[in-house]
């Protein structure tokens, strides 16, 4: 829990770092922290990207957490969008950064792969309240450092482990704090920070998140919990670290029609089905169930006076299911015979509930030997995973219960992933205030995935077996001087598909692997009171995989290679601090993504709705979907004794859900504000500590839609068909609480 690389500096902290403890572009920074340990000092300097991040603490995202998942608590990040399934943010949430979605996010927590090796995703209901656990969170735009392993166009680093300077200096405390609000949301968190003997430390919470949520049915029931024990000593910090979670979520993955979005927002066609009397009836069991445990062994151990060892060692443990109702469908679909009724008519289709497990392991290491001197800096390091997952369907015949959780499918996955790097900072000039760095830095990645046995989407043989070899190369180079900063970076990085990718991909779009060349240049200044940035991107791809606006049936999208794309926009950022209680963040994107003569396969229907066939159809250069042209967001901070009030805003501009550039299949411009207000009771120092918490989500109450997807068709006259759907957010919406502290 004593990681030294716990203490980086946020970024607004940099300008107090001495000559020639700075420099670095694309890890932009040295960063040198002194700290006391009881009798022992320990110095450690981390690097870190500077200008293409934000760092937060886990105080901050505290200051706005009513048990809303992580995302949600991002949004003031520069170009960060976030959304959920449920309308609240409690249930499914997801995130994308600059339009790249989740999947190509790559995030860690404590330096160890978040992301499920297959989907590469992060489903943050199975660690709900995470972010009462975390010291520090790191959001990284662009092409991430080696430290951050397999970085694709974006990275996000957790910490968990208490910061340095908290290790043992902190006295021992216990907090419990319960919110309340509307759609029956309440969270219940218990938290202890405990300072043992003989430089041992113990940190522990847990925490329970209910919701109905905004969607009808679409509930969450969440428990997820965090502890860590660890020693600090003069010259070794050890620590175990577990954390996971349980969850049992309604299904709201369908998304809405625009005509039932009209009629009723809440509205949410999960689970509906028509029963044998011709009533319209919704599963009541159509629930997502999984869990997911997390063991991490960490060790840092100084090697002479200029090196550091560290490493970490972790496993994961993921199962569970989710059960649904798979309305008028063939029998045929699930490989099963078709049902005889008692006057021996065949019956070819009926009301079906199927299961879908899944049953994974995940280990590995992760290693680093660093080096700091005042000219240079280097880090060697690499990482060595493995993971297993399993994969099975039951069915049921719901209608006529001739069928009882029939295993109808079974694949398995082995996947092996590894890497190791080499980095440099190297300060060539150093002088009157004055730094010019270069930096450099090389990974190989190798990566080894197999699929076998029987595909869930069609019941076919499923095999397919990848070696993939990554080559990541990264450089740039910094000047500062008195409060100055301008930097370019330029880096190359390489990702392999997905496992949907492969199980769900037509006959026309087996998937490649992507390749990103990313160009960052930018220039900041900071000031004892106010900041400025600016920095501009160049995101160029090769087979990028991108969203067609399809998905499936759990809800995942369904993506496809285009042969060339980017991404191009400028990202502002500003604040000042007039006046002791009173702060001002400000952050602007303002972007445009293109596919290069992009062409689709789209189903050819005549004027009776009769498949035709498949066509591959031109449509020059159009907009990725999901990329918004704008997005601003504001935060306003007013603090004054035991008071503080938080007034953040951010709008978004129009999103197309597909490739087609259609207005009608589009996200809507929108705005969204938010109050958080905090009141400390002023009681004597040995009373608990008592805050007052009330928040108010989307203030003004806007009617908007974060997320959504479309199918098109065309006809054999050249006319066009589309069915679009969305996910509704909610309305206003009051939550409040109070935490006690002993």
């Amino acid at each position: 829990m004593f990681f030294l690389c716990c203490g980086i500096c946020m970024m607004s902290q940099a300008q107090q770092v001495t000559t020639g403890q700075t420099g670095s572009p694309a890890d932009s920074v040295a960063v040198q922290e002194q700290f006391e340990l009881e009798e022992v000092t320990v110095t450690a300097r981390v690097l870190q990207p500077m200008d293409t991040h934000k760092k937060l603490s886990g105080k901050e995202l505290n200051q706005v957490n009513t048990g809303q998942n992580l995302p949600y608590l991002l949004t003031s990040t520069p170009s960060l969008l976030a959304t959920s399934d449920d309308g609240l943010g409690v249930g499914y949430t997801y995130f994308r950064l600059r339009g790249t979605d989740h999947t190509r996010i790559n995030m860690m927590v404590n330096d160890v792969p978040l992301n499920d090796s297959e989907s590469q995703t992060v489903f943050w209901v199975n660690m709900t309240d995470m972010a009462g656990s975390l010291s520090s969170i790191d959001v990284q735009r662009g092409v991430g450092t080696s430290v951050n392993g397999s970085s694709f166009g974006a990275s996000l680093n957790m910490t968990t482990l208490p910061l340095p300077t908290d290790t043992l200096s902190r006295p021992a405390r216990v907090t419990l704090t319960f919110n309340g609000g509307m759609y029956n949301t309440f969270r219940e968190m218990l938290k202890a920070e405990i300072r043992l003997p003989n430089h041992w430390r113990l940190d522990a919470r847990i925490s329970k998140v209910n919701s109905d949520g905004y969607l009808y049915r679409a509930s969450s029931d969440l428990l997820s919990y965090h502890g860590s024990l660890g020693y600090s000593g003069a010259r070794t910090t050890v620590a175990l670290s577990a954390f996971g979670g349980t969850e049992k979520t309604y299904m709201a993955w369908d998304g809405v029609s625009a005509t039932d979005l009209k009629m009723d927002r809440r509205y949410n066609p999960a689970g509906a089905y028509t029963d044998i009397n011709g009533n319209l009836q919704y599963y009541p069991n159509q629930y997502d169930r999984y869990q997911q445990h997390n063991l991490q062994i960490h060790l840092n151990q100084r090697i002479g006076s200029d090196w550091v060892f560290k490493g970490t060692l972790h496993y994961t443990r993921g199962q569970g299911y989710y059960e649904q109702m798979k309305a008028d469908k063939k029998y045929s679909s699930f490989g099963l015979p078709t049902h005889t009724d008692e006057d021996g008519n065949e019956i070819k289709r009926s009301n079906f509930v199927r299961q879908k497990h899944l049953d994974n392991h995940f280990y590995g290491g992760v290693f680093s030997f660093n080096y700091f001197s005042e000219r240079a800096d280097v880090s060697i390091g690499g990482a060595g995973n493995h993971y297993l997952g399993y994969h099975y369907g039951l069915v049921s015949d719901h209608t006529y219960a001739t069928v009882a959780a029939e295993e109808y499918y079974r694949s398995h996955a082995d996947k092996a992933d590894a890497n190791v790097y080499a980095k440099a900072n190297w300060r060539v000039y150093q002088r009157n205030n004055k730094t010019l760095t270069l930096y450099g830095d090389l990974q190989y990645r190798y990566i080894y995935y197999h699929l076998g046995g029987i595909n869930d989407e069609d019941l076919q043989g499923l095999y397919a077996t990848k070696h993939y070899h990554f080559f990541n190369p990264k450089a740039g180079i910094t000047f500062e001087a008195k409060g100055h900063r301008l930097y370019f970076n330029f880096a190359i990085a390489n990702r392999e598909p997905t496992r949907k990718n492969f199980t769900e991909a037509g006959e026309h779009d087996i998937p490649r692997s992507e390749r990103l060349f990313d160009y960052e240049l930018g220039y900041a200044y900071m000031s004892g009171k106010w900041h400025l940035g600016i920095n501009a991107f160049y995101m160029k791809y090769h087979n990028q995989l991108v969203l067609t606006g399809k998905y499936s049936d759990t809800g995942a999208y369904l993506t496809r290679n285009v042969d060339k794309s980017y991404r191009v926009g400028l990202e502002l950022t500003g604040g000042c601090q007039p006046v002791d209680w009173l702060k001002w963040e400000t952050a602007l994107t303002v972007q445009d993504s293109r596919i290069i003569d992009y062409t689709d396969w789209v189903d050819i229907y005549d004027l009776d709705w009769n498949f035709v066939e498949q066509q591959e159809m031109p449509f020059g250069d159009v907009n990725i979907a999901f990329t918004p042209a704008v997005i601003f967001s504001n935060t306003f901070r007013f603090a004054y004794k035991g008071f503080s009030a938080d007034l953040q805003t951010q709008a978004v501009s129009k999103q197309y859900l597909d490739n087609t550039m259609s207005k009608e299949a589009m996200l809507k411009a929108y705005s969204v504000t938010n109050l958080t207000l905090h009141y400390t009771l002023p009681l004597p120092k040995k009373a608990p500590v008592i805050t007052l918490m009330a928040q108010v989500n989307n203030l003004f109450d806007s009617k908007y839609e974060s997320n959504g997807g479309n199918w098109m068709c065309q006809f054999i006259d050249g006319s066009r068909y589309y069915t679009p759907w969305y996910y509704a957010q909610a309305g206003a919406n009051v939550h409040a609480g109070l935490s006690v502290q002993f």
